[in-house]
């Protein structure tokens, strides 16, 4: 367990780590900085390169160069077949002027939607509270459209406004609800295509905020599935002055359930923005094509995956109902191939409620099996490595991101060599593979990672399931802020945006032609990793005797002070242990849901 002053340097950590990447898109007004795009990669991995070199001390990605300079090979066009959508809609002019420039003072404007998703051309309402006389809103899809990132597809007329009633609290489960809010007028979404949406109030004097809705997709029969992660931008929302991690009285005054009968807090769309919207798109540019839900609809329909092609969990995807698990889990085990763009995903394990707006509008999530069994870790009963393959280890981490097996097929065209670093890349959450993990499995890159001082290891992998699906982690938080290159911050180059988006883009088209496992079977490196032992432990440790031998494999001993303890367990006396994951909960909580951002997210 941490000691008091362990404790305290993470949460002082904590609070000056800008989680996921640093947000700039929507800084200042005007046309937005130029956004690494897929144009611009090197050629493919010279033959003489294909087979993993000696390790080099912090090489250059070979070929990789800024995008557009002299030398550099485009990434192939749009592979999309005709009639593809996702092709056609990008190919649409969009409007870079969709972001937030000026989100106002505090409650200036605000407002939620009285539907997660909706499938196109079904009507839903907009909850708006503002001091202004009047605003407008607009929505806008999110996508590549050459580089703007968005395109608008409805603007509503000027609409008088309203100050709202303040939030409320429910004393149960200290759930944050403006359930009570009048409503505005019907939007009826005829036209508009499936995909991710940000709908902008714009209020009359000048404050932004955004809404965010899923245009979900009817079927996702063969097409590469995006899945947007609303229950864990709810987890962390603190609207309200709570969210499942902090309310007034700290972590112990937390939620114990989160509603979306509310707004988002700062910009309205802190997580899409920071951990998404890079992701779709690339996807978007990718030319595969694509279908859009949320992960309410992996709860509410476990045939919502039939017949996809592939499924993509993006930059935080960490609250999972059983139900949601095992919708995913079937798809992989008839042939979907999944994607974790991520880290720390299937971590909390959750379920759902009604409000008096609609079912699964509530996620309850207790974090103490003392107070709600079935509200704990996954990896208490069922490690979420058995979905995942990397899980999570690490947070606070800041770390390098170290290419190991240099000649995978995800890596091609990125000129990259085993040793190959790129700095910041592994980082503020990340996520290691152990013992027990399915097989085969390939560990593609290993980063040594300082966890607030704890030396441990961040690992991307990919395996392949005996139905023939491919599943790859990015096991790094990261993956899509470095789809932002230097924008990213923490060091990130644009050098590695160039290299991010092109591998996600080669996982992307290989995932959209079926089971990857066909073409792209994972080559089983474990065994010389030291890493093929059997699971051991409820928790997902690997025992003492199964840890690799540091002088084998290069990894450092890591300990067991991780924060994944097997802690919250009864004692001998039937009470309960408050161990390493509620200190590690109560720093996330303060980097997550206090965090002051230097510009809007």
């Amino acid at each position: 367990m941490f000691r008091a002053s362990t404790h305290l340097a993470i949460t002082l950590m904590a609070t000056a780590v800008v989680v996921g990447c640093a947000v700039v898109a929507d800084r200042a007004p005007g046309p937005p900085a130029a956004i690494p795009s897929p144009a611009g990669l090197p050629s493919p991995v010279p033959s003489s390169l294909a087979s993993p070199a000696s390790p080099v001390e912090n090489p250059t990605p070979a070929g990789i160069g800024a995008a557009g300079a002299p030398g550099a090979a485009a990434v192939p066009a749009p592979t999309g077949t005709p009639g593809n959508a996702t092709v056609a809609e990008n190919a649409k002019e969009g409007d870079p002027r969709w972001r937030v420039t000026n989100r106002g003072a505090e409650h200036e404007i605000e407002g939620f939607a009285d539907r997660v998703s909706v499938l196109p051309g079904e009507p839903f309402r907009l909850y708006v509270s503002t001091t202004a006389d009047h605003y407008t809103a607009r929505a806008f899809r999110m996508g590549w459209y050459g580089g703007a990132g968005a395109r608008m597809v409805w603007e509503s007329a000027r609409t008088p406004g309203e100050r709202q009633e303040r939030s409320r609290t429910i004393a149960a489960t200290r759930a944050v609800t403006a359930g009570h809010w009048r409503p505005g007028s019907e939007v009826d979404t005829t036209g508009w295509p499936e995909g991710s949406y940000l709908i902008r109030l714009d209020a009359a004097t000048g404050g932004q905020r955004y809404v965010p809705l899923t245009v979900r997709s009817a079927s996702t029969q063969g097409r590469v599935v995006v899945v947007n992660a609303v229950t864990t931008w709810q987890a962390y929302n603190l609207w309200g002055g709570r969210s499942l991690y902090l309310g007034p009285g700290g972590f112990e005054d937390r939620s114990r359930a989160v509603s979306f009968d509310r707004p988002y807090d700062t910009s309205g769309a802190r997580l899409f923005l920071d951990l998404e919207r890079d992701a779709i798109e690339v996807a978007e540019h990718s030319g595969v094509p694509l279908a859009y839900i949320t992960n309410l609809e992996l709860e509410s329909d476990p045939r919502v995956l039939d017949g996809a092609r592939g499924l993509v969990s993006l930059g935080h995807d960490e609250y999972w109902s059983t139900r949601m698990r095992r919708t995913v889990e079937a798809a992989r085990d008839h042939g979907t191939n999944v994607a974790f763009l991520g880290a720390n995903a299937v971590y909390w394990r959750i379920r759902f409620a009604a409000t008096p707006m609609g079912r699964n509008r509530m996620i309850v999530c207790h974090k103490d099996a003392a107070e709600d069994p079935t509200t704990d870790r996954w990896r208490e009963s069922e490690p979420e490595s058995s979905l995942t393959g990397p899980m999570y280890n690490c947070f606070p981490a800041e770390a390098a991101y170290v290419v190991h097996r240099a000649d995978s097929w995800i890596f091609e065209g990125t000129g990259v060599r085993r040793g190959t670093t790129f700095p910041g890349m592994a980082g503020v959450e990340t996520d290691e593979v152990l013992p027990g993990v399915p097989r085969p499995m390939e560990i593609l890159s290993i980063s040594p990672v300082d966890c607030g001082g704890r030396a441990t290891t961040a690992h991307s992998a990919y395996y392949t399931a005996p139905s023939g699906a491919g599943v790859f982690s990015s096991g790094t938080m990261r993956w899509v802020c470095a789809m932002r290159g230097s924008r990213c911050g923490h060091g990130v180059t644009d050098q590695a945006g160039l290299f991010v988006r092109r591998a996600t883009t080669n996982i992307l088209r290989a995932f959209a032609a079926g089971p990857a496992a066909h073409e792209h079977p994972a080559r089983d490196n474990l065994t010389p990793l030291g890493l093929a032992g059997p699971l051991r432990g409820r928790d997902g440790h690997r025992d003492r005797d199964s840890r690799p031998d540091s002088r084998r494999d290069g990894h450092r001993d890591r300990g067991r002070d991780d924060g994944r303890a097997p802690d919250g367990r009864p004692d001998r006396d039937g009470r309960r242990r408050r161990g390493s994951h509620y200190t590690h909960e109560r720093a996330r909580s303060t980097a997550f849901s206090q965090r002051v951002y230097a510009v809007p997210s």
